[in-house]
């Protein structure tokens, strides 16, 4: 049996609408040497009832990866699904993200040492979200601008992360102010990288708590590669309902820290032995 060569962790919750249509994503991917590890931060049986069926569709292996919900707990479930992964490459996204037929051979053909890769996400209104079926995506054609715009896409520069290819699309990968950084939705890294840097902070909730490793590995000397207009991915719609302004606060205070401090691992992530030694 042929390892495993690259880790997809997807984390979600109670959201299996949106799931099931990023699971039906990779089923046409071009590079197909993968398994996926779904991070369920705590979803009901609704999630665990589609991914059992899902399971029998697919051509990919798929893990839950899963616990009690106990509020935004992703960082922690993150460092889970990192320890349950088979592949020596760890790509991460989201579950209310369809990615492109080559997202994944994007992410094999540019990892490189002592590098991660930063991608982005294209957001889509309710409504085209809403609109998006099995056939959309397995025809791929949810990607083609002319088909977006026909139900209701209106014309703006972001519109060249869909369109973009060649010349044009290394370009925007060069060019683009956007900072190449780690987010959550469209990253990847080598496993061995993440576990020197601990994996996630489990201390953070929701707001930055991606970027955070992003900076410990910058500590440490990795440099980010752009392949924001490379590796494609539709970002559904949805409520964020679980946002609070005192999470952002105390997220924003442990970035300082691992900035000031030049933090390379952090003690509160997947292992804790640095943080029980502390404590006695």
């Amino acid at each position: 049996m042929k390892a495993i060569d690259i880790s997809v962790l997807i984390s979600t919750y109670n959201n299996p609408k949106w799931l099931q249509k990023v699971l039906w994503s990779f089923d046409v991917q071009t590079f197909t040497n993968f398994e996926i590890i779904i991070a369920d931060d705590g979803s009901d049986h609704h999630t665990k009832d589609l991914i059992e069926a899902m399971k029998t569709e697919v051509f990919y292996p798929i893990q839950h990866v899963w616990h009690e919900d106990n509020g935004f707990q992703k960082t922690i479930i993150l460092n889970k699904a990192v320890q349950a992964s088979k592949g020596d490459y760890l790509v991460f996204t989201d579950g209310d993200c369809i990615v492109r037929r080559d997202f994944l051979e994007v992410h094999a053909n540019r990892r490189e040492p002592g590098h991660f890769l930063s991608g982005g996400y294209f957001k889509l209104p309710m409504d085209i979200s809403e609109r998006i079926s099995e056939e959309d995506i397995k025809s791929q054609r949810c990607f083609d601008i002319q088909w977006l715009k026909s139900h209701g896409l209106k014309s703006s520069f972001k519109n060249n992360k869909i369109t973009a290819r060649g010349l044009k699309e290394r370009l925007l990968n060069a060019l683009t102010p956007t900072t190449a950084t780690w987010n959550g939705h469209n990253a990847s890294g080598f496993k061995s990288d993440i576990l020197a840097a601990n994996g996630f902070d489990e201390r953070m909730q929701y707001g930055g708590e991606d970027r955070e490793l992003g900076e410990r590995l910058f500590n440490a000397g990795l440099k980010a590669k752009q392949i924001r207009y490379s590796a494609i991915c539709l970002h559904l719609d949805h409520a964020r309902g679980y946002v609070k302004p005192e999470m952002i606060e105390k997220n924003k205070a442990i970035r300082a820290e691992t900035k000031s401090k030049k933090r390379i691992k952090t003690p509160f992530g997947i292992d804790k032995t640095d943080l029980n030694d502390t404590a006695e």
